[in-house]
């Protein structure tokens, strides 16, 4: 019997499909609500995973996304490029060009990515890049691999999104204060709640915050939580770093989840907690509008003279 193409194989444990019919939030979100982080995967029939992946999803294609966020009222969105795809970006490339303005990308940029390539992902609306530092994904970048993206990506004042896990956050401290320009680190450093109170990936993470030129993304809580469905304890400390820094902060889905454990989330859940991570309808409009428009380049939102509106339910 013939084995299928590697990007026909069968997905990988820990990428279960998406839940299959998320809630409706109760949360209503403020006009141009960005989700700061989802990936748009295949259909692999059409863009096959590469053949050096570690990991094979479930398809997500545009369409399906878009769809989602329609359902969550999310009219914008940074779609990152997954290693799955490593470094051929034509599926992020078919997305921006169907987004109509609405999308935004963060690229993965490889040895052989050239200024021009770049240009043309710049030109689309890709404004930032990605380094991985988990094991399962790559290799962790070198200093000299990070220097030559720098150098390529030079002038397009690009955000830099660094993905971390635990204790790596404290580990490369040093390396991302060094870094030109903006730093967002991806969902909530993936730090270890388990001893929450002495743990110096939060000192590292808070300080790196107190700098100025570094953001997070408060996305992920499923993944930090150590107690599941609501995810109370990553819900908390997701709700102190937006109150630490209200400024520099950004939450996304996180959608289709893959690499979990365990069954992917209800988005329409991670939306209505949002209510308890930025409980302040103004603190809301910074996490979901004003942040991403700024660190990903969207035009402006609402007049902020226009007020915030109360996103909560009205009580009946």
């Amino acid at each position: 019997m013939t084995e299928p193409a590697l990007h026909e194989a069968a997905p990988t444990p820990g990428c279960p499909p998406p839940h299959p019919a998320p809630r409706s939030p109760s949360l209503v979100l403020p006009p141009d609500s960005c989700d700061a982080h989802c990936h748009i995967l295949g259909p692999a029939a059409v863009f096959p995973y590469a053949p050096e992946r570690t990991f094979t999803p479930i398809d997500a294609p545009k369409e399906q996304v878009a769809a989602l966020h329609a359902h969550l009222g999310l009219s914008r969105a940074v779609v990152v490029q997954s290693s799955c795809n490593g470094h051929d970006h034509r599926v992020l490339l078919d997305a921006l060009a169907a987004g109509g303005g609405r999308l935004r990308g963060v690229a993965l940029i490889g040895e052989t990515t050239t200024r021009a390539q770049i240009e043309e992902l710049h030109r689309v609306g890709v404004r930032g890049f990605r380094l991985n530092f988990l094991p399962h994904l790559r290799t962790a970048p070198t200093r000299e691999e990070i220097d030559s993206v720098l150098e390529r990506v030079d002038g397009l004042d690009w955000v830099t999104e660094i993905h971390v896990k635990g204790q790596e956050v404290a580990r490369y401290e040093s390396l991302i204060r060094s870094l030109p320009g903006r730093v967002v680190i991806d969902h909530l450093a993936r730090v270890d709640l388990a001893d929450a109170a002495r743990n110096p990936a939060l000192r590292s993470l808070r300080a790196l915050l107190d700098s100025g030129d570094v953001w997070l993304k408060v996305s992920g809580v499923d993944r930090v939580s150590r107690q599941g469905p609501p995810y109370a304890d990553a819900v908390a400390l997701a709700a102190s770093l937006v109150a630490h820094a209200p400024e520099r902060v950004v939450w996304g889905t996180d959608y289709p989840h893959v690499n979990i454990e365990g069954a992917a989330p209800d988005d329409g859940l991670l939306v209505d907690l949002l209510a308890d991570i930025a409980p302040d309808p103004g603190l809301l409009r910074r996490l979901m509008v004003d942040n991403p428009a700024a660190l990903f380049d969207f035009p402006p939102g609402p007049s902020v003279a226009e007020g915030p509106s109360d996103p909560r339910p009205e009580q009946t």
